[in-house]
């Protein structure tokens, strides 16, 4: 079955999105990289769920391929129980190697369980491996900004102990969402600068450029910029 998913995969390939991709995942050896398209790799999770040929898949880590890791996450956002899911994301959260693979893993039935998620989301992002760290940031963005919002959540945020570009871009990614949906909560850690410097002027250029802010804050944001040294 982990041959014939492959071969299905290389039957998808487009090899102008592979090289398209290749350019945007440096750390990525573009070899790993077959090229297949997003909606492409959402259809054949479906299909191997419905088949119930998923479950071979999931136990064959690591993979060799950039393409099996994307379809990897596809698999683990449509699993509904959410015990298994947990199960099968720590698992596979060691072997993520990108920002994209990391950014896809969102699955579906951790909405319904946001409380039971909490602890592993702080576990993750006090792990001090990069793509756990930004995956765990990622489930405070997506999960934790609306009403299950505490204020707790942006020190969490603010005081990850990361020089690594991926997961200080991804702590500018959730200030600036925060800047959009919890504004008064978050605005302190910009007019303090409690956020390194280039993460605090990544998280107001991202705000800036939501259409989920008004002119009269981007104004605001705007003067909060520090000058580079």
């Amino acid at each position: 079955m982990i041959s014939e998913i492959r071969e299905e995969l290389f039957r998808l390939q487009d090899l102008g999105y592979r090289d398209f991709q290749s350019k945007l995942i440096p750390t990525v050896d573009p070899q790993r990289i077959i090229g297949v398209r997003t909606p492409a790799l959402r259809a054949l999770a479906k299909d191997l769920l419905r088949q119930g040929e998923a479950s071979a898949f999931l136990e064959a880590l690591p993979h060799d391929y950039f393409d099996e890791n994307q379809l990897h996450a596809f698999l683990l956002c449509e699993m509904k129980d959410f015990s298994a899911c947990l199960e099968a994301v720590e698992r596979f959260l060691p072997f993520v190697d990108n920002w994209a693979t990391c950014d896809q893993l969102s699955p579906k039935v951790f909405r319904k369980h946001r409380p039971e998620l909490l602890a592993p989301v702080r576990r993750w992002i006090d792990s001090g491996e990069t793509y756990a760290v930004r995956f765990g940031l990622g489930m405070l963005l997506a999960h934790y900004l609306d009403e299950a919002f505490d204020p707790l959540y942006l020190e969490w945020a603010a005081t990850v102990p990361s020089e690594e570009y991926y997961v200080r871009m991804m702590v500018a990614w959730y200030f600036a969402t925060a800047l959009a949906k919890q504004w008064d909560a978050a605005l302190p850690f910009l007019t303090e600068r409690r956020l390194d410097g280039w993460t605090h002027n990544k998280a107001i250029q991202k705000a800036v450029e939501s259409f989920r802010i008004s002119p009269e804050q981007k104004d605001w944001l705007r003067t909060l910029r520090l000058k580079s040294k």
